[in-house]
């Protein structure tokens, strides 16, 4: 039973274990609004736990919508929101099964629990890497954080800035406000058994690689120039006096998937990237609990500290 009653009733799956995810967007710290359409408030909120439920290697089953609006907020934007948000959930065939409404006195606030499934011995974590393992990554990385830069400038009229072509403002753009959830890779990952340790990429893809270092008690070896950054993205970074590599290894909203697979289940791994995600092999696990950034320049080579990376709400 789903919404109607005072609480949703839920009958397990038959050799499935659950999987439960909850996220919270607050406008001001997540999102703002004069910039971020209620269509992607609504989109956002629920893509955030989809790709947690992806790193996991889970089939998402059903939502859990939790709202608190300020009294002012047009009809139209929460329609907007609400409309973001089903689209998506039809996108992946889960059912939005309850929630709660209520005023908020402050800032708009969303929060949304995500329940999936997945066999037992088949989900994946991020303890599972190995010394040896090589580090994939899925798509590319940065775009979403020069989306951001874009609309940033593209609201403030005191700023002179460079303006990017039309396409890579549109794309970056895009991938900002409708990150796209790696939910069908991940399943490929877990039922093939291609990937020994996974985590989603929400606080950029250094934060990705020390919290599965330290799960894992193993180190890392990240290669700079193997990093999957659009050329055009590079370009726009630089033209704001921005490193790329920096930008792109600590921004955070790329939402795409960070694993780690074993040499000797390298076919498995092929055998999951069927479709149109690509994933990059960008480093080695190692033994020394170091996590290093590689940088060639010319003939040398040199190894330094990974950024720390990671978005702190109370920093």
């Amino acid at each position: 039973m789903g919404i109607g009653d005072d609480a949703a009733v839920v009958e397990p799956e038959r050799n499935r274990v659950e999987v439960l995810t909850v996220d919270a967007l607050v406008e001001g710290v997540h999102f703002d609004r004069a910039f971020v359409p209620p269509e992607a408030i609504g989109h956002r909120a629920l893509a955030v736990n989809l790709s947690d439920l992806a790193a996991m290697g889970a089939a998402p089953r059903l939502a859990l919508l939790s709202l608190a609006l300020p009294a002012g907020l047009p009809l139209a934007d929460f329609e907007g929101m609400i409309g973001g948000l089903a689209r998506l959930a039809a996108r992946h065939r889960i059912h939005v099964a309850g929630g709660n409404l209520t005023r908020s006195p402050g800032p708009l606030m969303i929060d949304i629990t995500v329940a999936g499934s997945v066999k037992r011995r088949q989900a994946l974590t991020r303890a599972g890497a190995r010394p040896g393992d090589e580090i994939y990554v899925s798509g590319t990385i940065g775009a979403a954080a020069a989306g951001l830069g874009m609309l940033r400038e593209r609201s403030s009229s005191t700023k002179d800035t460079k303006d990017a072509s039309s396409v890579l403002k549109n794309t970056c753009v895009e991938r900002y406000l409708y990150p796209q959830p790696r939910v069908r890779l991940g399943l490929l990952l877990s039922r093939n058994r291609a990937a020994s340790a996974s985590i989603d990429l929400s606080d950029g893809l250094a934060d990705g690689v020390h919290r599965i270092a330290e799960a894992s008690g193993v180190g890392a070896v990240i290669d700079a120039d193997a990093l999957p950054i659009d050329p055009g993205v590079r370009a726009w970074f630089e033209e704001r006096g921005l490193d790329p590599v920096a930008e792109a290894l600590t921004a955070g909203d790329d939402y795409e998937l960070l694993v780690t697979v074993r040499p000797r289940t390298r076919r498995r791994l092929a055998a999951a990237k069927r479709g149109d995600v690509p994933l990059t092999r960008i480093g080695t696990c190692t033994e020394g609990r170091a996590a290093l950034l590689r940088v060639r320049s010319g003939s040398a080579v040199t190894e330094g500290e990974l950024p720390a990376g990671g978005y702190d709400h109370f920093r």
